[in-house]
Parts: C-alpha cells; sequence; structure tokens
C-alpha cells in the first residue's frame, strides 16, 4: 500500500450514477497478470471503441483532466460484484481518492484495504462539483487525510469521515498486518505484565 497524507490533484467527474465493479473493469481482463497494471483496463469499454481507439468524448481521455488522481462519481459507485480488480484498477491507473455521496459496500472495504481513500459527500455537493469540475477552468481539489478535510475549487471545505484504523493505516502504508506488527513491542510488554499478574495462565 502506499502511503497517501495529503494531495492536491485534478479531479475527473464521472457522469452517472450506479457505476458497478463490471464498468470499472470488465470481467474478461480480470485474468491478466496484475503484474502489467490494470489501470489500462479502467473503464475500457467506456474509454475505448470495440477497435481499440480511445473516445474522444469519454472524460478521462480529455486533455483538461489528464493525470487525475481524483475520482468524483455518483452515488452508489462500485455498486455488483465483490471484484477486488476493481479498485486495483483505480490505484494502477492513479487514481489515489474517489468522492462520492455513496459507495457499494464491499468496494469501499477493498479500497481501503488497498490504499484507496473513499470520501463520502452529500449528493448535492457531488453533483455541484461534478458541474464545477466540468465548467473549469479550476479542476484541482485537495484530499487531506490528516486533517480529514476536502476542499474544493473555491475553498470551501467539508469534512473527511474515515475510520481511524484504517486513516492510520493509509498514512502509514500499511496493511493490517503490517499495522498490528508495528505495535510489537507494546503488545509483548502487556503479555509479559499480564503473565506477571495471572501466572496460572502460563503454567504447565
Amino acid at each position: 500500500m502506499r502511503t497517501f497524507v495529503r494531495d492536491t490533484a485534478i479531479a475527473v467527474p464521472l457522469a452517472g450514477i450506479n457505476i458497478d465493479t463490471d464498468q470499472i473493469i470488465p470481467a474478461r481482463f480480470m485474468k491478466r497478470d496484475r503484474g502489467e497494471g490494470y489501470g489500462q483496463y479502467l473503464f475500457h469499454d467506456h474509454r475505448f471503441t470495440v477497435d481499440g481507439t480511445a473516445r474522444r468524448d469519454f472524460v478521462l481521455n480529455q486533455p483538461d483532466f489528464a493525470g487525475a488522481r481524483i475520482l468524483v462519481a455518483g452515488r452508489n459507485f462500485g455498486c455488483g460484484s465483490s471484484r477486488e480488480s476493481a479498485v486495483y484498477a483505480l490505484v494502477d491507473y492513479g487514481i489515489r481518492a474517489v468522492i462520492s455521496a455513496s459507495f457499494g459496500d464491499i468496494f469501499y472495504n477493498n479500497a481501503l484495504k488497498n490504499g484507496l481513500i473513499p470520501v463520502p459527500l452529500a449528493e448535492d455537493i457531488v453533483n455541484d462539483l461534478r458541474d464545477r469540475l466540468l465548467a473549469g477552468p479550476e479542476r484541482r481539489l485537495t484530499v487531506d487525510l490528516e486533517a480529514q478535510t476536502v476542499i474544493l475549487p473555491g475553498g470551501d471545505s467539508h469534512a473527511l469521515v474515515i475510520d481511524p484504523f484504517w486513516r492510520e493505516c493509509i498514512m502509514k502504508g500499511v496493511d493490517e498486518m503490517e499495522l498490528t506488527r508495528g505495535y510489537l513491542e507494546q503488545i509483548e510488554a502487556f503479555e509479559r505484565r499480564h503473565e506477571r499478574k495471572h501466572p496460572w495462565i502460563v503454567q504447565p
């Protein structure tokens, strides 16, 4: 997992609601080696025609949003099947945060486990933000995990609600096991104190 603390980046507005995991990465690409990167398959059937030509009208193919690291999507983003590869595709493409009014539950948890930050905001705020990003000219916003805020174009600030455990994991760039191992000394000290206080626990 890559560390994330704060990022100011181009945000790309994605039209539509109920964007499911099969749209994020079609199932036929899930057998490919992830070592080659799943980012090339992100929204594949929206980004490309059947002969592989980039669709100029799809937002990720537009020059104004080149290099985007934040995605702004309609409600219920990531619904559908439980494929973790949907998160892989976003992360491998370079997306570090997704802003939406709501997320598919499994997608939301998969995102946190892979260092992709799901940012829930009120639907009217998300819809207005997408309109503003499309209109331009300002298309950069800030996701600040340390301060737990999102700063939109124009300076409006909103709270970023995230589980404290996953916030710590992502800021340190570790998964659950790595975070636990980081507290090994404290865990072992607790066990020694507990054994001294309750020696009968460890007696043969």
